[in-house]
């Protein structure tokens, strides 16, 4: 039999930790128990219960509730954690007392291990693993950007038999967004570029005393490949983030799917315009970064004594209009890739907050990466027609 003097009690306001021997133990709650009782209350007895578990043998904890007058949720939650304790350290919990009018409250947290699922630990994958997920995602990606070609491919030539059914204001829109806006930082690294270009090639140049064929060089190079390639990469960059963005919101916020719920094509209503406007206006913006790398050259030369007329001959003499063209033909294949990835990535935008951020991140990684294959494959077949 237990005395007075082997029982070990912490009164609180509300609830009472009541030792009755080293393996059974009880907590008398009494009153109103809610949020505002339980304060400090709640600490005490887990406390108690806690430095009680880790003692040796079994244990068996009692809520006895037959005192209370008044449950809400916040008491639900003392008791729940109560039991969640000595479920954990193999212990057992009953509750005796309490009215069957809180019955149906406590039966919607049963099981009580839904509440308190076990953490499953991450197997780590190995090389070849890992190695067999990323080629999964590269063949995903490919069948995704094949498809997507397809369907553009199919909806461009749609476009071209019905003109009235284009939505033109959203190509007028974004030829403003990638074109005029375009122009200063387009305008501003042609400069740079025109201006580097010549004063590198100039260097070399000068070891042979042959700096007036800078100038020709020069204007050749830009002409037919720094021009297109600077442009395109400086809308990868801006553009094609910007039409990812813009599209991944509308992905985010359901809007592609009300499109198609509607019968309405996304690629045709979304898609399309973007990339007419990218097919219009970079090879104007890489006409653009032409004139204002060759006239950065024209003056950077000046301080090498070549004057304007000189480099305006030679660069007359060497760039021919098969050079002109062949630049502005690589330059539109530029502006429907970097419009046509952009927008691929938007409307392949996950869900989650950092989603469009994602999307915008791999539409400038994806674009550049197809700009130097594209380029790569017109050097190639530029070097086969001599073109």
């Amino acid at each position: 039999m237990t005395t007075s003097t082997d029982t070990a009690t912490v009164n609180t306001s509300i609830a009472k930790w009541v030792l009755v021997d080293s393996e059974n133990a009880k907590v008398l709650v009494t009153g109103k128990v809610d949020v505002y009782s339980l304060t400090n209350v709640w600490t005490q007895i887990r406390e108690q219960q806690d430095a009680w578990l880790k003692s040796s043998g079994s244990h068996s904890l009692v809520f006895d509730a037959t005192h209370i007058a008044s449950l809400d949720v916040a008491g639900i939650a003392f008791l729940i954690d109560l039991e969640e304790a000595q479920q954990k350290s193999g212990g057992k919990f009953s509750i005796v007392g309490l009215d069957p009018k809180y019955e149906p409250l406590l039966k919607e947290f049963d099981p009580i291990a839904n509440l308190f699922p076990v953490p499953k630990a991450t197997l780590k994958s190995g090389f070849i693993i890992e190695t067999g997920k990323v080629t999964q995602a590269l063949l995903d990606d490919a069948k995704g950007l094949v498809t997507f070609t397809g369907h553009l491919a199919a909806d461009l030539f749609w476009s071209l038999r019905n003109p009235n059914q284009v939505r033109w204001g959203d190509f007028v829109n974004a030829a403003v967004q990638a074109g005029i806006a375009a122009l200063p930082i387009v305008g501003l690294v042609s400069f740079l570029i025109g201006v580097i270009l010549s004063f590198q090639a100039a260097i070399g140049m000068k070891q042979f005393g042959a700096v007036s064929f800078v100038g020709p060089l020069a204007a050749l190079g830009i002409v037919r490949e720094m021009g297109p390639l600077i442009t395109a990469i400086l809308l990868a960059g801006r553009s094609s983030a910007a039409f990812a963005a813009e599209i991944g919101t509308m992905t985010v916020n359901s809007e592609v799917d009300a499109l198609v719920t509607g019968g309405l094509s996304p690629i045709r209503f979304l898609v399309v315009p973007r990339v007419l406007a990218g097919i219009l206006v970079m090879p104007v913006l890489t006409l653009f970064a032409d004139i204002v790398s060759i006239f950065a050259s024209m003056v950077t030369m000046l301080a090498y004594d070549i004057p304007f007329i000189n480099f305006w001959n030679g660069m007359v003499q060497t760039v021919t209009i098969e050079d002109i063209g062949s630049g502005l033909i690589k330059a539109t294949l530029f502006g429907v890739v970097v419009s046509a990835v952009g927008c691929l990535r938007g409307m392949q935008t996950g869900t989650g907050a950092a989603a469009v951020g994602i999307s915008a991140t791999r539409a400038v990684v994806s674009s550049i990466v197809m700009i130097v294959v594209v380029d790569g494959i017109f050097a190639y077949i530029s070097y086969k027609t001599g073109f």
